[in-house]
C-alpha cells in the first residue's frame, strides 16, 4: 500500500511529517490524539541504543497544542492545573497536571508560556481542548482557546546538541532545560524547547506551519547525518527506565497525583484557584489507598512491552496491577511500573505477577530505574 493511500479514513489525521517518516522506514503506527504516530522503525531495542548512544528524530506531532490567549489567559491556565504558576516566566516551560473536579488526572502536558497572555499545553493523549473550552464557558474569564497549526518533533540523544548547533548556530547552547525560544530555519517558523519524552539530552521543535513538515524533517536528518542521527520513535524502554508516565497506561481519570508521588505538582497551601482543589485537599487529608511503585520481574527477557494490565498478587490475593513493563537491555532486567495497595508498597516487598506467559516472582524496587535525578536530560 502506498503511503498516499495509507489510513482508515479522514477521521484519523496524518502529521505534517507523515510522508517523510514512511520514506525513512516507519512501518507501524498507533493512533494518539486522533492522529497517526510512528511506533515502529524495525527494532525497538536498536531504537533504544540509537537514542542513548547518538540521537533519534521522532515525529510527535500527535502532541497537539491547546492554545490559550486573551486578557485572562494566565488566570484561566492556572484554573486548569494544580501546579502553582506564579513564578512561570515568559519563555519557560513546566510539566503540569490537568485535573477534574474529583482530582482525577485528565492529562499531564508540558505547559509553555510564549508571552504574558499566550500559553500552549503540549498534550498527552486525551481531549483536553474540549475540556478547556467547556471549563471556559462559565468561568467568567475572557479567553480564546483553540488548537493552533503547531506540530512538534523530538530530537533526542547525546549528539542532539551538536545537531542543533549545526542547524541554528552556537546560540542554541544557551537554551536552558525547560525553556523555549523562537527560531526561524530557512523561512520555517519554529518554537524550540529543551524538553522531551526520553530522559536524555534533547529538544522539541515546534513547527508553526504544517505545510513545511516534510521539508523540516529532511533538513534535520541531513544535518544529523555526521552525528549518527537515525529516524526513530519514542522509546518505551527509556521511558520506563526513567519512570516517565504514559497517560491511559500509568495514569488516567481515576488516578490522582498523590498516588503517583506527584505531590510537588499540587499547590494546596495558598489562595490559587484550580479545578479539583477541594477534592485534592480531602484526598491529601484522608491519605491514599494505593501507590505507584517500581518492580523488577524475575523471568526471561520480555519480548516486548505489556499490552494488557497484569494482575499482581500477594499471598494469592490481588493487590494491584502492572501498568507498564519492558526488558531493559542496558540494565539486563525486566522493569515495570505498577499501581498497588499502599499497605504492600514497601521497597523489597515480594509479589507475584500473572503475565500472558505465566506467573512470575517480582520485587518492589526504587524508581526511576536509571538516572533518577534526570542529570542527563538537564545537563548543558
Amino acid at each position: 500500500m502506498s503511503n498516499k493511500n495509507f489510513g482508515f479514513g479522514t477521521q484519523i489525521r496524518k502529521s505534517p511529517y507523515f510522508d517523510s517518516t514512511v520514506k525513512w522506514g516507519a512501518s507501524g503506527f498507533s493512533v494518539y490524539n486522533h492522529m497517526y504516530i510512528p511506533r515502529d522503525f524495525g527494532n525497538p531495542e536498536q531504537n533504544f541504543w540509537n537514542l542513548i548512544e547518538k540521537a533519534i528524530l521522532c515525529d510527535v506531532a500527535v502532541e497537539r497544542q491547546v492554545e490559550i490567549t486573551g486578557p485572562d489567559a494566565y488566570k484561566f491556565t492556572q484554573l486548569l492545573t494544580p501546579r502553582d504558576l506564579s513564578k512561570l516566566a515568559i519563555g519557560q516551560c513546566k510539566y503540569v497536571l490537568i485535573t477534574n473536579n474529583d482530582g482525577g488526572i485528565l492529562n499531564d502536558p508540558v505547559l509553555l508560556r510564549l508571552a504574558e497572555n499566550h500559553f500552549w499545553l503540549s498534550l498527552a493523549d486525551s481531549d483536553v481542548l474540549l475540556w478547556a473550552q467547556g471549563v471556559a464557558v462559565n468561568s467568567g474569564l475572557n479567553v480564546k482557546i483553540k488548537e493552533p497549526d503547531v506540530s512538534p518533533l523530538q530530537l533526542q540523544g547525546p549528539t542532539s546538541g551538536e545537531i542543533m548547533v549545526k542547524l541554528f548556530g552556537e546560540d542554541i547552547k544557551d537554551l536552558k532545560y525547560y525553556w523555549l525560544k523562537e527560531y526561524n530555519l530557512d523561512g520555517i517558523p519554529l518554537i524550540i524547547s529543551r524538553t522531551g519524552w526520553s530522559s536524555e539530552l534533547g529538544y522539541e521543535i515546534y513547527l508553526r506551519d504544517g505545510s513545511k513538515g516534510n521539508e523540516l524533517y529532511e533538513k534535520i536528518m541531513e544535518a544529523g547525518k555526521e552525528h549518527g542521527l537515525k529516524p526513530g520513535h519514542t522509546s518505551t524502554i527509556r521511558r520506563i527506565e526513567g519512570g516517565m508516565l504514559s497517560y491511559h497506561a500509568d495514569a488516567d481519570i481515576n488516578t490522582n497525583p498523590f498516588e503517583l508521588g506527584l505531590d510537588r505538582l499540587v499547590s494546596l497551601d495558598n489562595d490559587i484557584n484550580f479545578v479539583g482543589k477541594d477534592a485534592l485537599q480531602k484526598i491529601k487529608q484522608d491519605g491514599v489507598t494505593r501507590k505507584q511503585v517500581g518492580l523488577e520481574i524475575d523471568c526471561a527477557p520480555l519480548k516486548g512491552p505489556n499490552t494488557s494490565f497484569w494482575p499482581l498478587n500477594k499471598d494469592n490475593k490481588k493487590i494491584g496491577k502492572i501498568t507498564s513493563a519492558v526488558y531493559s537491555p542496558r540494565l539486563k532486567k525486566n522493569i515495570a511500573l505498577a499501581m498497588i495497595e499502599i499497605e504492600q508498597s514497601e521497597i523489597g516487598t515480594k509479589l507475584e505477577v500473572i503475565t500472558n506467559e505465566g506467573k512470575y516472582n517480582c520485587e518492589i524496587v526504587e524508581k526511576p530505574f536509571y538516572d533518577p535525578k534526570k542529570k542527563i536530560a538537564s545537563s548543558s
